[in-house]
């Protein structure tokens, strides 16, 4: 019986359902454990809402009501609420997450009022304050949601001359701060905390247990406890720590906890589980929450362990100055590993890597972990429209070789970027380890092509296939495939920004600085057009090679240097920038096609089977295959098999 991957599209987004198909093959205690993270992970979904945008939570709240009490809606008013807040849940809040910017509600606000009296009207309960009516509460969101030009993007770093970017910014990592204001105050708490500028003064509000977030942090630390009870000592150690920083809020107990995460090196179900990743933050310091609880892929980790095992050997043939090397490589770790519960930041759009912990002291003293989320691989690759390829690749033979090869491709080309990538190099002693304070807004994307680059140059090398990585024989059609889709990629990006011409995200920013440096400064790549289409067209293999080559140690010693205005030349020059003529060209033929920009991921449910005295004995896993119904379970609103925490920050 074949699987249903691709459950639905809404606008140019699809929605998938990934599988953990070794859940059930864990040992009992190992099932339970994975239940309590996925508890904590869960109870903390609300505050990656909350740092997202400051009135996300009251709208989700609002929207749900109306679509649990939808008896006698309007019929295409309840249909455009339902589109809106599906895409709401995916980007959790009213900003897209690839483009930064704000989307609206497309109904009149006539319509959506006549909605909530309706919803009021078969009993809906709306996140009014003391005194307020739901008329009132409208009027107060009005703006957020029909106003596209009202905090129309959530992470700016590119706000124009003059414009500061974390008043230009969104999110609510910040209230009434700017750049100017952090000249001088010493940061305390980098990735947990929110700065807010009372009287004058700037107060770090603190996430820890009795700060902000008190009772999401409470719960969480409830499940962690319980989880570490059944955890291995190593990962046993790793979530007592975890819960001590929760508790205490101080960046030493954040330092200890990536240690002991790091030195657990071999766990059978571990979690992601604070605030991790700084994409959000355009000053690069502030973390985002999430949670994401995994099992280790026994049968895709060996090839990964051995690149790990290797890496001194990679570190010593990078194209960068051997001042910018990693005297010592130890430490460094790999895994391929089933996601099982994503949330936060973390989904339900995701990442198919990931390597940490992010802060460069401990990477260069105590390793990283690096991972590859093999289940949600494999769903992108099963639900991805053969027409996507077809319709953006140049000749039969690139075409071909897409469809035959770029899965193997794909998967070695992120196990480099996370495990080399990220896990290679060191910076100058005098930037105390934390690039991102001298490169600002532009560290990330930085980081992430400094990343990509060490992929890409370090994928012909013939160790790779030793490795296993790659088919030895194969291994030149495999580089070329990736080359091909890089380039490719750098084009069919701009599907997923549909106004403007300037790219935020970081990782968009990083592809398009990259394939634009190499058409600029290298023969690697043509663009040409064919039946009024554009196509970027990668024509010699050496080229590429040797022009990554060159960037890669250019971007090294940005990082290496915290070089500011290097950073900040490369990157306007080449990544931020687009013309509206070829985003639109592009737009027009995906959406003939009606191919999807992004994806977002269905979870599987975990149930506990409990006794008679309620103690948990197994846990079952399904696959819902409904997104719309597992947003509502996970926030409480329609009965489940998940309890709803009293947990809302």
């Amino acid at each position: 019986m074949s699987r249903r991957y691709l459950l639905e599209q809404i606008d140019d987004a699809a929605v998938v359902q990934y599988y953990a198909d070794g859940f059930d093959r864990l040992p009992v205690d190992q099932k339970i454990l994975a239940w309590h993270l996925s508890e904590a992970a869960m109870a903390g979904r609300d505050i990656y809402y909350d740092q997202r945008y400051r009135h996300a939570l009251e709208m989700r709240d609002v929207l749900e009501a109306i679509l649990t009490h939808a008896d006698g809606i309007d019929a295409p008013t309840l249909a455009e609420v339902r589109r809106y807040t599906k895409l709401f849940w995916i980007h959790s809040g009213p900003h897209q997450s690839h483009t930064a910017r704000k989307f609206v509600l497309r109904c009149s606000r006539e319509a959506f009022r006549a909605a909530t009296e309706t919803a009021v009207g078969n009993g809906a309960r709306f996140p009014c304050r003391p005194g307020e009516l739901p008329a009132d509460l409208l009027r107060r969101l009005d703006d957020a949601f029909f106003n596209a030009a009202a905090d129309a993007v959530v992470t700016n770093k590119t706000p124009g001359d003059g414009q500061d970017i974390l008043a230009a910014s969104a999110n609510n990592l910040y209230a009434g701060v700017t750049m100017a204001d952090l000249e001088g105050f010493e940061e305390r708490h980098g990735p947990n905390s929110r700065l807010v500028k009372q009287n004058g003064r700037l107060i770090e509000e603190v996430y820890r247990v009795g700060g902000r977030y008190d009772a999401a942090i409470r719960a969480i630390v409830r499940h962690l406890r319980a989880a570490a009870a059944l955890a291995p000592p190593a990962t046993a150690r790793a979530l007592e720590a975890l819960v001590r920083w929760y508790e205490t809020g101080s960046d030493a107990d954040r330092v200890r906890y990536d240690i002991a995460w790091v030195e657990d090196r071999n766990p059978v179900v571990d979690t992601v589980n604070g605030f991790i990743e700084n994409y959000l933050d355009p000053r690069g310091v502030k973390g985002a929450w999430e949670g994401l609880v995994y099992y280790v892929n026994a049968e895709r980790t060996d090839s990964l362990r051995r690149l790990a095992e290797a890496a001194a050997w990679f570190e010593a043939r990078m194209p960068w100055d051997p001042a910018w090397r990693r005297p010592d490589t130890g430490g460094v770790t790999a895994w391929a590993i089933d996601a099982i519960v994503e949330t936060g930041e973390a989904g339900p759009l995701t990442a198919i890597g990931l390597s940490l912990p992010n802060d460069q002291r401990l990477r260069e003293t105590h390793g990283s972990k690096s991972m590859m989320l093999a289940n949600i691989s494999v769903a992108y690759e099963k639900s991805l429209p053969p027409e996507f390829r077809r319709e953006f690749c140049w000749s039969d033979e690139e075409i071909g070789r897409a469809e035959r090869w770029n899965a193997v491709a794909s998967d070695a080309t992120t196990a480099i970027h996370e495990v080399l990538g990220h896990g290679s190099g060191r910076v100058a002693d005098r930037l105390n380890g934390q690039p991102q304070l001298f490169l600002k807004e532009h560290y990330s994307t930085i980081e992430e092509a400094r990343a990509d680059l060490v992929a890409l140059y370090m994928l012909p090398e013939p160790r790779m296939a030793d490795i296993g990585l790659v088919p030895a024989a194969e291994q030149d059609e495999v580089v070329r495939t990736e080359y091909e889709g890089y380039a490719r990629n750098a084009l069919v990006q701009l599907r997923r920004v549909r106004e403007g011409d300037t790219l935020e995200e970081d990782h968009m920013r990083n592809r398009q600085l990259i394939v634009h440096w190499l058409i600029a400064e290298t023969a690697a790549i043509e663009v040409r057009r064919r039946d009024g289409k554009t196509y970027y067209v990668m024509t010699d293999v050496g080229a590429f090679r040797e022009g990554v080559g060159r960037l890669l140690a250019e971007i090294q010693r940005i990082k290496g240097e915290g070089d500011y205005e290097a950073a900040r030349r490369v990157v306007e020059r080449h990544g931020i920038s687009f013309g509206p003529a070829l985003r639109d060209e592009i737009v027009r033929r995906v959406d003939r096609l009606n191919l999807p920009s992004y994806t977002a991921f269905v979870q599987p449910r975990l149930e506990p089977v409990r006794d008679a005295s309620g103690a948990i004995t197994d846990v079952r896993i399904s696959y819902p295959q409904d997104f719309e119904r597992q947003m509502l379970e996970y926030a409480g609103k329609i009965s489940g098999t998940r309890a709803p925490e009293e947990a809302r920050p």
